[in-house]
């Protein structure tokens, strides 16, 4: 059973030369202002928004990344159309993209799964959901070369609570602690404006322009991530409700670095941030973009 690329054709190309050739202009890019691959690097942040909005942000993260030990990929990303309290797993064999199918790595989502804290997607809600889908193409694309020799583990994310994501987090960390594992965390961050019921800002001078105040607001969440303590991030989160929606996978990965071996030294590094749109007036709305890697 095979999920199809739904958002395909609406939030990114379906014409395989066109997306292949957009991801390869926007790598690229990236490229000219990174040193690639990042040796170590085992994990990425990276947003999930229309390629034409967050495209070029995500194109940092993978840029940082070196396919050749990878073989297998773990996908983390936010519930947006269904409520979700736990974790759940895919039911699908393969997911579909323009730029060629990603296997679903049956035998390690059981595993998951026998822990008892997974459940399963209902067919419907993994097809609707965009936070792991808007991924896929990226991974096809840097994978372009070893398509089939790597498999994919999807895992929707719920709302959780702190203690939550570090029981997750503890979990994960044996994946994450294999050099053949890649963790990508889909997250984009601050959605602000009326329209989102978001309108708070950090204290600033008054002269300081609403998307300065948002940038401001952002970069204290990703200066917490990268201290990776997740207590001081969720005390952060409950004083300013920063509508970052992949929080809560991004907890998981903070929380699976707490397991790991302290000899590996994890990091977190943020190597690109923007704005849909850069708000003036109340009026304005805007959403966050912010791409990262982990490294050892």
């Amino acid at each position: 059973m095979k999920r199809i690329a739904s958002h395909a054709g609406s939030w990114y190309s379906n014409i395989p030369e066109k997306l292949n050739q957009e991801l390869s202009s926007n790598l690229q890019l990236a490229e000219k202002y990174l040193t690639k691959p990042i040796p170590g690097a085992r994990a990425l942040i990276g947003p999930h928004a229309g390629y034409a909005y967050s495209g070029p942000t995500a194109a940092y993260a993978y840029a940082c990344i070196n396919p050749d030990p990878i073989k297998r990929v773990f996908l983390l990303g936010p519930s947006h159309h269904t409520y979700l309290e736990g974790c759940a797993l895919s039911k699908f064999k393969s997911y579909e993209t323009p730029l060629g199918d990603l296997s679903v790595d049956t035998q390690v989502s059981k595993e998951l799964f026998d822990t008892g804290v997974f459940g399963w997607m209902p067919p419907s809600v993994d097809v609707n959901e965009h936070s792991l889908e808007l991924h896929l193409p990226f991974i096809a694309k840097i994978f372009e070369n070893k398509l089939d020799d790597i498999t994919l583990v999807p895992v929707l994310v719920g709302s959780l609570q702190v203690e939550e994501e570090k029981a997750y987090g503890k979990i994960f960390a044996k994946y994450l602690n294999d050099p053949t594992s890649l963790f990508i965390i889909s997250s984009d961050f601050c959605h602000w404006g009326k329209r989102f019921g978001y309108t708070y800002c950090p204290p600033t001078p008054e002269s300081t322009p609403i998307h300065a105040a948002i940038s401001e607001l952002d970069h204290q969440a990703m200066a917490l991530i990268e201290s990776l303590n997740l207590d001081d991030f969720a005390a952060y989160l409950a004083k300013t409700k920063n509508t970052i929606c992949g929080r809560h996978p991004i907890g998981i990965l903070m929380g699976a670095v707490a397991h790991l071996n302290e000899t590996l030294s994890p990091n977190i590094k943020f190597v690109k941030y923007a704005q849909s749109n850069p708000c003036k007036t109340l009026a304005d709305s805007s959403v966050s973009y912010a791409s990262a890697y982990l490294y050892f």
